[in-house]
């Protein structure tokens, strides 16, 4: 008996490894069968790289837009230019929406949950379905009001410590997408409990989707080894268990607000709006709510970030002309509106060019994966490939954008060819652009209006009066980029518009009560 257990088991065994070998052997097979179709690349790959985007744009330098990795078993695509990931991504999206296999940011720290990591699959488009109707334009555009009160405290925190600038910044980005997604303000950013943990949360997932980081998405057998022998997997399972209670005790507080009446529109109420008529579980309405939280705060506030240090070094050449077309449009006794931004092509060329010159998804955000094969120019895309466009080669392409790290906002008022409509790639390409481009590019645009509206930015003086210098490549390791901390000088253009500043804060404070008093179960 135990004889016949033991044999099926081993025929179990040799079963499951045939299921792992045998299409891996196959798919060698096909690549030394193409192997002269393939795109040119290197030889020898790098890994365990803290900015493996510097590397892939060298490689495009070197080899074209389109390079061929063999990263273990899977076959890697670098694309270097907008056309090349528009023709592929865009254009071919039917074989190229998918996405690679992530062993841990997707299956042991979000176990299948994160709607960003999945595969093209019924559990993607449900969560695609669910971000597509909260954030879509016309659907974003609704949230402008908090959006611009939440603004006119990030001014008003800009008068009265302008030293404070990165704090201010990520308090009104928190503040803005927690309102959105969960109904509540955030008010201190460096106190609010919801905000420290979900940062925790962003900065594992950032960490641990770098491209090469590590073994075990090469070799997926390591997946299986015992976290008592693996460090790195003990650590992201644990962040699982605290990303699982700090998204389901923010649904618990959203459920207990709505059956009190006390919860405003908010996108978790618009999930469980839709949760029964899409059949969806509680816990992946809890992770399908907090995907704008995850994603939006750091990219937002990073952004302007990028265009404070794009001021201290580049200020002189686009600030006045900028200034200018404000105070013709705008004037000096109101602050700049979203009604006024289409009125002001400079200024938003500004904003469109701040996205462009550091772009803070810089490996142009999850990789994408090719469901079938394929032939681009000549060139043969193995099926399950995946598929990386990074932003730091694409919005650096000397091609498209000539002089890339000069700050330039001409770029954005003249006439030029580039595909898509938004003359960047900031927001990724085809099923699988961002869903909250429409909200993140409004934050991005009026905020920078404002700032410019209301102060000088230039550098900062050291103790003998002399401009302190920035470094504008010192930027943070991970998924997404930010600026390193830096110093700059932000002071009002005049003492109107402190007082216009001061009174629509004050305005703002009696508006925002509506999402300041609320139940708190997180803890």
């Amino acid at each position: 008996m135990i004889s016949t257990i033991l044999a099926s088991v081993g025929f179990a065994v040799a079963l499951s490894y045939l299921g792992l070998v045998f299409p891996r052997l196959m798919q060698e097979w096909k690549l030394h069968a193409h192997r002269s179709g393939l795109p040119p690349g290197p030889k020898a790959i790098k890994s365990g790289i803290s900015k493996p985007w510097i590397w892939f744009r060298e490689l495009n330098q070197q080899y074209g837009d389109v390079v061929y990795l063999q990263m273990g078993p899977t076959p890697t695509i670098v694309l270097g230019s907008a056309q090349a990931a528009w023709d592929l991504l865009e254009k071919r999206g039917a074989k190229f929406s998918s996405r690679p296999r992530f062993i841990v940011g997707g299956e042991l720290l979000s176990g299948g949950m994160r709607g960003l990591m999945a595969p093209y699959a019924p559990f993607w488009r449900r969560w695609r379905k669910l971000l597509h109707s909260g954030f879509m334009q016309r659907q974003s555009e609704t949230y402008r009001p908090i959006q611009s009160l939440e603004s006119k405290v990030l001014m008003h925190d800009l008068v009265q410590s302008p030293a404070r600038f990165r704090t201010h910044l990520e308090r009104y980005a928190a503040s803005v997408i927690v309102v959105v997604t969960y109904g509540r303000r955030v008010e201190d950013v460096e106190t609010d409990i919801v905000v420290r943990r979900n940062a925790e949360s962003m900065d594992r997932l950032t960490q641990v989707n770098i491209p090469g980081k590590y073994a075990v998405e090469r070799y997926p057998a390591l997946k299986y080894i015992p976290s008592i022998f693996a460090p790195w997997k003990a650590e992201v399972l644990r962040q699982k268990q605290k990303d699982i209670q700090l998204y389901t005790e923010l649904m618990d507080e959203v459920r207990e607000r709505r059956a009190k009446g006390t919860l405003p529109e908010c996108f978790a109420k618009h999930c469980l709006d839709e949760q029964a008529k899409l059949g969806i579980p509680d816990l992946e309405v809890a992770y399908a709510a907090g995907s704008p939280f995850g994603a939006g705060v750091e990219t937002s506030s990073g952004s302007i970030a990028s265009f404070l240090l794009a001021c201290v070094r580049f200020g002189p050449r686009f600030i006045p002309q900028a200034q200018a077309e404000l105070d013709r449009v705008v004037g000096r006794d109101r602050l700049p509106t979203f009604e006024d931004l289409p009125l002001m092509p400079y200024v938003k060329a500004v904003a469109s060019e701040t996205l462009r010159w550091r772009p803070i998804a810089v490996l142009g955000g999850t990789p994408h994966a090719s469901t079938a094969d394929d032939v681009y120019k000549g060139m043969f895309i193995p099926k399950g490939s995946t598929i990386i466009a990074p932003l730091w080669s694409i919005h650096l392409n000397e091609s498209d954008f000539p002089e890339p790290h000069e700050f330039r906002p001409e770029r954005f008022t003249e006439p030029r060819q580039y595909p898509g409509t938004f003359g960047h790639s900031a927001f990724g390409w085809g099923r699988r652009i961002c869903p909250g481009m429409h909200l993140g590019s409004a934050s991005v645009e009026l905020n920078i209006a404002r700032i410019l509206w209301g102060f000088d930015v230039a550098p900062a003086k050291d103790a003998s009066g002399k401009d302190v210098d920035v470094d504008i490549f010192a930027f943070s390791d991970g998924f997404n980029s930010s600026p390193l901390p830096f110093e700059c000088s932000i002071t009002p253009r005049s003492q109107q518009h402190v007082r216009v500043v001061e009174r629509e804060y004050q305005d703002a404070l009696k508006s925002l009560k509506t999402y300041t008093a609320v139940a708190n179960r997180v803890t």
